[in-house]
């Protein structure tokens, strides 16, 4: 007779909540945590952003309080998108060395120090008076090649005051390169490029638009932000680009729509892998909690330890200080 094997009990593993710390597969750090912030210029009050409970539009005082928590918290770094008080058609607010994200950097620097990385969202939505991403042509296209000496001021002015990381998030074609170059005839060969490498045209960006103020006026983003049901692969071969132009790590946004995706990259490449929760997301969480539909805290958890177990070193998250002081 052959012998006979115990029965396996895997809930023997589940028993308590020890156990279950023990053993669990995914952790969480604050460390991997980073907050996007919106700094708006001209206000001298934080201002609510009503599709985001518990985001504001932040004043310069006002974020430097938000960064001293997060850094307190153990945040590892802060993300900065800045809303100018006067727009334009070539997004000028972005490189003015005199703009809010020029003097974010400045104020956020000053508060935490070394405490937490101070990064910047390197694009022109939030700059230009049409919304969309880049220079336009004549027939309202935008201008790719034109888009990429705007990014590239951009980024030399943001490195000048004081980002620690560039984060370019337009998707245009060559956009790291030209960044990556810029940057270094600066005499800023040092400084990382965290590149939006992967970025799909999402219909989870809306209350994101409503808070950066950069919905665009005409059309939409489809022609340069990836078509979620686009080709298998695409996503890899924006990452190769990237990389093959200087970028120091990539990202995946959204997040929970696309955990394949970031699995996908994570088990391609050698460089860190962030992944954003963006503001649908955060917002649907808060939406069905404040009915009573799911459990907030939890579906908070959930969530970031989905995205970190699709393979994420690291997570945009408007829950970032909230979640690291639970940790």
């Amino acid at each position: 007779m052959s012998a006979e094997f115990p029965v396996a009990r895997p809930r023997r593993l589940r028993r308590t909540a020890s156990l279950r710390r023990m053993v669990a597969g995914t952790r969480l750090h604050p460390a991997e945590l980073i907050l996007p912030v919106f700094v708006k210029e001209g206000i001298t009050e934080p201002q609510p952003v009503g599709s985001m409970p518990g985001v504001v539009q932040h004043t310069r005082d006002s974020l430097r309080k938000a960064a001293h928590e997060a850094a307190e918290a153990g945040v590892g770094g802060i993300i900065l998108f800045g809303v100018p008080a006067v727009k334009d058609a070539r997004g000028s607010g972005a490189d003015d060395p005199g703009g809010v994200i020029q003097k974010a950097l400045g104020d956020v620097l000053a508060e935490v120090g070394d405490a937490m990385t101070v990064m910047t969202d390197t694009c022109l939505d939030e700059f230009t008076d049409h919304g969309h991403c880049g220079v336009l042509t004549a027939d309202g296209d935008v201008d790719n090649d034109a888009t990429l000496e705007r990014y590239a001021s951009a980024a030399v002015s943001q490195a000048r005051a004081g980002s620690q990381v560039i984060a370019p998030s337009g998707m245009m074609d060559g956009q790291v390169g030209a960044i990556r170059a810029a940057l270094d005839a600066d005499g800023f060969a040092h400084l990382p490029i965290l590149a939006y490498s992967v970025k799909y045209a999402s219909a989870f960006y809306g209350p994101f638009r409503e808070a950066a103020e950069c919905a665009p006026q005409f059309g939409n983003r489809d022609t340069y932000q990836q078509d979620p049901a686009g080709p298998v692969g695409e996503a890899l071969r924006e990452v190769r680009l990237d990389l093959a132009e200087g970028a120091d790590a990539v990202m995946v946004k959204p997040a929970l729509a696309y955990l394949d995706i970031i699995r996908q990259v994570r088990d391609t490449v050698d460089v860190p892998v962030a992944a954003y929760q963006v503001s649908g997301e955060y917002a649907m969480i808060e939406a069905a909690a404040a009915n009573g539909w799911i459990d907030r805290d939890r579906a908070i958890m959930e969530s970031l330890v989905a995205i970190r177990r699709a393979g994420a070193d690291l997570i945009l998250t408007y829950w970032a200080t909230e979640v690291a002081r639970k940790l």
